[in-house]
């Protein structure tokens, strides 16, 4: 009978494995306790350990996490792949971020970054078709897709939110978007919302002659779900929508399953992110959350505006190099800035950023003195100079509405 106890989890010579998830935390240790104590406490938990002191027949060590870097306040753990059931991924998440966020051993724990093994990573599908959105579904390359959430956000009738839909397409945008919280209201009923806002999107097209979709929120049950993502592709939608964090990445890989089956496109929003990435030392980095989101499928994510918008967000620029990375072969994901953006932040934001991206916009549409056309026209034109190399005062010259919108909201961030 051989003793298993906490410090059999800390070896600082281990060398990770080629198919080890390796895992980097940032540990504040509780009172009492010191950086290595934890640090063999983070790697037990998350595998196969306990805080008792073991007597069992034979090794079980191939199924034991090995904390093998500790050093200011980061600690590394290598999880073997025999640990993981492949393609799960809220199995994946219960292991390295479960039980360990509440232990009593550590004042604060933040999961900062993940390695993915080619062994794990290709058990799961990646997106379907990432960037490459903005070529196959609008034919463009050489600027941002762009897209509108309609405010107020919920509240409309389906024939309000179908009529701005068709505002802002023929002011130039290119998808129209639910909000997180817009499903499936008696206000605005999902089918009757997606037909009359499709219909609008047919007639949309034929004025612009430019490709318009709609990213509509299909958030439900699971079986609700799929049913409402096969009523998008029976209405010749080219997207779905999914509030990923709420809905679970369980969901996300069925909806990601089905649209495989089906071509679409999956947008996703990440509501609640922050109850897991907004305390600086605890939690899910934002950047682990857009590897999950890449590994379960999505093609499009919300990953913030480098600071010009009103949300808080952690290393947008490092979060998108990140998703645009190479990862044993998936396929990239578009990411998507929102959040407090207008007309007059369009060039810092494409300076920061790139312009492999997708830029969605409301109040600064919407609130526009002329209207949500005349607010897509701002836009559109602010998107186009940038990308030409063009300044927003030229363009302005050019496109009263820009002018007016640049009076409006000038060219600060909001909050």
């Amino acid at each position: 009978m051989a003793g298993i106890s906490y410090e059999d989890f800390l070896d600082r010579d281990y060398e990770p494995r080629d198919d080890d998830l390796v895992c980097r935390f940032a540990v504040r240790p509780a009172e009492g306790l010191d950086p290595e104590a934890v640090a063999g406490r983070v790697a037990s938990e998350s595998s196969n350990g306990t805080w008792a002191r073991l007597q069992v027949e034979g090794s079980i060590t191939d199924l034991s996490a090995r904390a093998f870097e500790i050093e200011d306040g980061r600690v590394s753990v290598a999880y073997p792949d025999t640990l993981f059931e492949h393609g799960n991924m809220a199995q994946v998440l219960s292991c390295i971020a479960g039980n360990i966020m509440g232990m009593k051993a550590v004042e604060r724990i933040r999961l900062l970054d993940c390695e993915w093994p080619e062994s794990l990573a290709s058990s799961f599908p990646g997106p379907q078709y990432g960037s490459a959105v903005r070529a196959e579904i609008f034919g463009v390359e050489d600027r941002p897709i762009t897209a509108s959430v309609p405010k107020p956000k919920v509240g409309l009738s389906t024939a309000q939110h179908a009529q701005i839909g068709y505002e802002i397409w023929t002011g130039g945008v290119d998808l129209l978007k639910d909000d997180e919280n817009l499903t499936d209201q008696s206000f605005n009923p999902f089918e009757e919302r997606l037909t009359e806002s499709l219909a609008m999107r047919d007639r949309a097209e034929e004025e612009t002659g430019e490709p318009k979709s709609y990213l509509v929120n299909v958030t439900a049950p699971g079986p609700e779900m799929l049913e409402r993502v096969d009523l998008a592709a029976e209405h010749g939608c080219e997207y779905v929508m999914v509030d990923v964090v709420t809905a679970g990445w369980s969901s996300v890989q069925q909806v990601r399953e089905r649209a495989a089956d089906l071509g679409l496109a999956i947008h996703a929003h990440r509501a609640m992110h922050a109850a897991f990435d907004r305390v600086p030392e605890h939690g899910v980095s934002m950047r682990v959350l857009a590897q999950v989101a890449r590994l379960a499928g999505v093609d499009q994510l919300h990953t913030g505006t480098a600071g010009l918008g009103k949300l808080e967000n952690e290393d947008t620029k490092g979060i998108n190099e990140w998703l645009r990375s190479d990862l044993h072969g998936l396929a990239d994901v578009l990411p998507v800035a929102s959040g407090g953006l207008h007309p007059g932040l369009v060039p810092e934001l494409l300076d920061a950023l790139g312009t492999n991206l997708a830029v969605q916009v409301g109040g600064g549409i919407h609130g526009h003195p002329e209207g949500s056309h005349a607010g897509a026209k701002a836009f559109r034109a602010a998107v186009d100079a940038a990308v030409e190399g063009r300044s927003l005062d030229a363009a302005a010259e050019e496109t009263p509405e820009l002018a007016t919108a640049l009076e409006t909201w000038g060219r600060e961030g909001t909050r």
